[in-house]
């Protein structure tokens, strides 16, 4: 007698069209350029993001405006099709507009950063991002390079800001980068964090370290601490994007490269990575690499 499968229920009493889309969706291969949504927000972004802050954006600027437009789209033409920038960057806001001016703005997602420690209100600042970049709202407005352990009562009112340009939908989502463990304790069950931008790669290097100061040197980050405190917030619904995926540009070998990506687009709580770029190789490598090194 033939004995009956899993497979063979499933296609049963799901019937075969639908289980044929069931089977498909359970193996499809994840991709580089795939849209993916942040946690619990209506936000979506391609999985890989183009950064513009290499050594604080010296990198892309350097490139001049017509290099860094090229780049920009020859990115978006590959499949990357969300951006991240920063005021600290040094006139990426500018740069980024010009290279993405008369692109249609929802067929990319944008993200930008507000430097901290700040205060006062943020509404004023956030229309000159707005101004710079050339666009009418934010995918995603996070709170820059937060690091003391009372980050979350020391930028109140930046937040409140934050959540009434939220409100007025020039801001679809807003978070927080952190720099330092002491901060970063701090996001699990905090209420208020749509996303968490975290440092994350397979060897600690440019990682957070245990006081809210920047390693210097060969001072490794705690990885299996940033994990942990990755996969709580990502439980808790929070949308979690990596960055220092190739070490802030020391992975020079292939080896850290394909590591790097490995291990962070495995974990399995991370929904989103940036990287930097200077040239279209470095963009066709990590689109290559990271589908090639993700499970399904």
């Amino acid at each position: 007698m033939p004995r009956s499968t899993r497979r063979d229920f499933l296609a049963a009493t799901m019937g075969a069209a639908a289980y044929a889309r069931f089977a498909g969706a359970q193996g499809k291969k994840r991709l580089a350029t795939d849209w993916v949504t942040l946690g619990k927000t209506n936000v979506k972004v391609t999985r890989l993001a183009f950064g513009t802050g290499t050594y604080g954006g010296r990198v892309q600027r350097e490139l001049g405006q017509e290099q860094f437009t090229r780049l920009v789209r020859y990115a978006y033409d590959r499949g990357i099709r969300f951006f991240e920038t920063a005021d600290t960057y040094g006139g990426m806001h500018e740069m980024l507009g010009n290279a993405l001016k008369g692109i249609p703005r929802d067929s990319y997602a944008l993200m930008t950063k507000y430097r901290t420690p700040n205060s006062g209100n943020p509404l004023p600042r956030i229309d000159l991002f707005r101004q710079q970049l050339q666009t009418d709202y934010f995918d995603i407005l996070l709170l820059h390079c937060v690091r003391p352990p009372t980050w979350d009562t020391d930028y109140r009112e930046l937040q409140d800001g934050f959540s009434e340009a939220k409100q007025r939908k020039i801001v679809l989502s807003h978070g927080a980068s952190v720099h330092g463990l002491p901060a970063l304790r701090r996001f699990p069950g905090n209420q208020w964090l749509d996303i968490a931008m975290i440092r994350m790669n397979h060897n600690g290097t440019r990682m957070d370290v245990d006081n809210a100061i920047e390693p210097r040197g060969e001072v490794k980050g705690v990885v299996d601490e940033v994990v942990a405190h990755s996969r709580k917030v990502h439980e808790q619904g929070m949308g979690v994007i990596s960055m220092k995926l190739v070490g802030e540009g020391r992975f020079t070998s292939p080896e850290d490269r394909e590591a790097a990506l490995k291990f962070t687009m495995n974990l399995g709580c991370v929904d989103a990575v940036t990287i930097g770029f200077k040239n279209s190789a470095e963009i066709d490598e990590a689109i290559e690499r990271m589908n090639r090194v993700m499970t399904a």
